[in-house]
């Protein structure tokens, strides 16, 4: 449900129209509040927000680069909004606060999610960057999206980040989506904080969400806040660290949670309560010294008998530690939407995640002072044209100045330097290392490329690495080592055709697409070769819908989409040998190519990665080839595992040899890799061909009264089940199913549950189908293709 508010202002009052309720409201000098039937509110802050040309460079050492990352629905960017409102930056809190039946509605109006479609879906599509500042530290934060359709997000941005901030709904603990971007962390080296966000919902509890971290992400979670209450009763935290109870009196909606009352926990009226710290501190500090030996030599030192001794300034110091060092991840706990715990959650970012110097990279210190810079997102505005945001290393970046781009080896001159604020930008005149900016003028660069100042910076960087051993390499290794790391893109699974309302529309859509493929690498475009239609090639049901709606709103093309398809894989079932020669003439020219290929399939033992396909020669043939014949060879191996023997979907787990080539002189390359192309489909069709389907894992919650008529659907879909968990009154359902069986499940779920179920998808491998289902398949694509 959303509310959508028709404000008409006057000079001394306006009136309110919200859902057929009217309300009045009489401006007051500092705040103003509105109050309408159903205790709706919105509070204002006063006058006084900060913008962010306020801030200014700080030293390294008091940068923060964080993300928010989570499951769907977990609340990201709701702790995102909060943490702008309460460092000053945002006047009013992104929420329309509606009590009825304690139900929240979010009126969408919030900061991060800036695009039309995240403000109607209520959800996060791209990965928006911030700037603000908290106790003069600077905040880079970066609000990532939720659902597995837009996983790349989530990775581009943990490439560039120094830290992150794992949200998790305390009701449900470790969901899947967490667990994967939680291994999107780890994989990067990304030291974490965990928050237990909703303790005001029923259900919430500490110990299960503890216990869920440590099972599903297998880390070791530490403790540093307990909450004071849970569900409606929760009221606050008590900082284990400083052993204060901090609380929050919010007597009405329109409190925003910025003033809470601190006090000693000695003075606490509750001795369970002060018993339940005493304990949790206890453990804390066992844990600590467990994990770092500074820390457990300072309390053999002399707080062995007395833990409550312990000054909180080396406890805080110790967690720090041991949170870079990634051994321990600490956990605090609140209720954003609440407006509660969100002020000591930035202050453990400020005290627990690393600065950019405390990161080490290679290339830092290759280039010293010189500017290194990775872009890792690219957005096109139609003023402006594609902007960039990068991660600076090393050295200054500063407008009207020339880069060079070490991935394309071109030079292009940065007109513009901006301050990213989501989808406002501040510009200003320079940044320095640690920082992330907005560059306008960068025409060719896209996501992974690695700037640098001049090819005089990326010499004296080799120069520099050779001197420490580490450049003794071929030259073409040399630039590769001053390359950073880029983001791996996943395979899409899901195709259709696009094409525009009339040809004079062609060239805005190609136009369009290639614009929006340099924002979002995950989309693959390519032309049917043989119907020459456009085809979309995405994660998911969720992102080609995205994408046709950007395309119709932001470029006024209206679209046509064809119907869904799955993307296969083709093998091959047993080995085969064969020749093929071509003897054509061509004007006055003879051209003559004889080719013997061998294929046989891969067998790959873990079923659970995806086998490539691979090349080999014999011995005496590859000898003979000269490296420009070789390179022919390759290409009509290469362009046969494009289109496979049965369905024309792309070719896997094929080994190919080349056992002989035979070209009398004159022949072209062009014709010697027509005929290897034509020889190699000639083998796969001679090896009998199998279809290979996209299988999903699956993962759905749902009520105990509907777990029953779920179940019964999945096995309808072909589906198999791993396990049921239970979670509160809930039961988890993690399963198996293909892809193709999956189209349409989101409605088909509301149905069968009345919404009350909620459920993830992603790739899990690709499985063989069997016979019967592949037959049915065949004759479904033959009739497409009749018709």
């Amino acid at each position: 449900m959303r509310l959508r508010a028709v404000l008409g202002i006057g000079i001394g009052t306006f009136s309110v129209l919200v859902g057929g309720g009217k309300g009045l409201l009489k401006n007051g000098p500092q705040t103003c509040r509105w109050r309408l039937q159903g205790r709706k509110q919105y509070s204002f802050l006063p006058d006084d927000v900060k913008s962010p040309r306020a801030v200014v460079n700080p030293d390294i050492s008091k940068i923060r680069n964080i993300g928010i990352m989570a499951h769907i629905d977990a609340g990201k960017t709701t702790t995102t909004e909060r943490m702008l409102y309460y460092s000053g930056y945002t006047r009013a809190l992104g929420v329309i606060q509606f009590q009825f039946h304690d139900l929240y509605v979010d009126d969408g109006d919030t900061v991060t999610d800036f695009m039309d479609q995240e403000r109607e879906r209520g959800i996060t599509i791209q990965s928006a960057a911030v700037t603000f500042d908290w106790k003069k530290h600077r905040i880079n934060l970066i609000d990532t999206p939720g659902h597995v359709d837009f996983t790349l997000e989530v990775e581009r941005a943990l490439r560039v980040l120094d830290g992150a901030v794992a949200v998790f709904d305390a009701s449900a603990g470790v969901e899947a989506q967490t667990l994967t971007v939680w291994r999107q962390a780890e994989k990067h080296h990304v030291p974490c904080i965990c928050f237990l966000n909703k303790m005001d919902k029923p259900g919430a509890s500490l110990h299960f969400s503890i216990e869920s971290i440590k099972k599903k992400l297998k880390a070791n979670p530490v403790l540093l806040q307990i909450p004071i209450g849970s569900g409606k009763s929760f009221t606050g935290l008590i900082d284990l660290i400083t052993n204060q109870q901090m609380t929050w009196r919010v007597k009405s909606r329109a409190e925003d949670g910025r003033v809470f009352e601190t006090k000693s926990l000695s003075q606490s009226d509750d001795p369970e309560l002060l018993q339940d710290a005493m304990e949790a501190r206890a453990a804390l500090i066992e844990q600590v010294a467990d994990l770092d030996d500074e820390f457990a030599e300072l309390l053999l030192g002399g707080y062995g008998e007395n833990f409550d001794a312990v000054p909180p300034a080396k406890l805080q110091e110790a967690v720090r530690r041991v949170t870079l060092a990634r051994k321990g991840v600490p956990v605090l706990c609140g209720s954003s939407l609440r407006n509660k715990g969100v002020q000591p959650l930035l202050d453990a970012i400020t005290a627990y995640l690393p600065a950019p110097n405390e990161r080490h990279h290679d290339l830092v210190r290759w280039y010293q002072d010189d500017l290194c810079a990775l872009a890792f997102k690219v957005v096109h505005d139609k003023q402006r044209g594609p902007l960039v945001f990068v991660r600076i290393y090393s050295g200054t970046m500063k407008p009207q100045s020339a880069v060079l781009n070490i991935n394309r080896n071109n030079t292009e001159r940065m007109s513009r330097l901006l301050l990213p604020f989501a989808d406002q930008h501040v510009e200003i005149s320079s940044l320095t290392a640690g920082n992330i900016a907005l560059c306008v003028g960068l025409k060719q660069t896209v996501t992974g490329d690695t700037i640098v100042s001049s090819k005089a910076s990326a010499a004296a960087a080799v120069r520099r690495a050779q001197k420490e051993g580490e450049g003794e390499r071929k030259r073409g290794g040399e630039q590769a080592s001053l390359v950073l790391a880029g983001v791996e893109v996943p395979e899409p699974v899901f195709f259709c055709s696009i094409e525009p309302p009339t040809m004079s529309k062609q060239a805005d859509l190609e136009n369009a697409l290639t614009c929006l493929q340099r924002e979002d690498p995950s989309l693959k475009v390519r032309v049917d070769p043989d119907s020459g239609q456009t085809v979309l090639c995405g994660m998911g049901e969720l992102h080609i819908e995205i994408l046709h709606d950007r395309i119709r709103r932001e470029y006024g093309i209206e679209t046509h989409l064809g119907p869904l398809q799955v993307a296969y894989r083709e093998t091959i079932l047993q080995s085969v040998a064969t020749t093929d020669m071509l003897d054509r003439t061509v004007g006055e020219r003879r051209h003559m190519v004889t080719v013997s290929v061998a294929v046989c399939p891969i067998m790959d033992d873990d079923s659970s990665s995806l086998t490539s396909c691979e090349i080999t020669y014999d011995e005496e043939v590859e000898e003979q080839l000269s490296p420009d014949v070789r390179d022919a060879v390759e290409n009509g191996v290469n362009s046969s595992y494009l289109q496979g023997p049965l369905l024309g979907y792309p070719v896997q787990g094929v080994s190919t040899m080349i056992q002989s080539v035979s070209m009398e002189p004159g022949t072209s390359l062009a014709m010697l890799s027509a005929c290897v192309s034509r020889c190699m489909l000639k083998a796969l069709r001679q090896a009998g061909g199998q279809v290979l389907e996209p299988v999903m894992s699956l993962e759905v919650t749902v009520g105990e009264e509907h777990l029953s008529s779920v179940l019964g659907d999945l096995a309808q879909r072909r589906g198999a089940i791993r396990d049921i968990q239970s979670r509160h009154d809930s039961k988890v359902l993690l399963a198996t199913a293909p892809l193709a069986e999956m189209m349409g499940y989101s409605t088909a779920l509301r149905t069968l549950t009345s919404g009350n179920a909620t459920f993830s998808l992603q790739l899990d491998i690709y499985e063989a189908m069997n016979p019967q289902h592949q037959n049915a398949l065949l004759n479904k694509m033959a009739g497409l293709v009749l018709s």
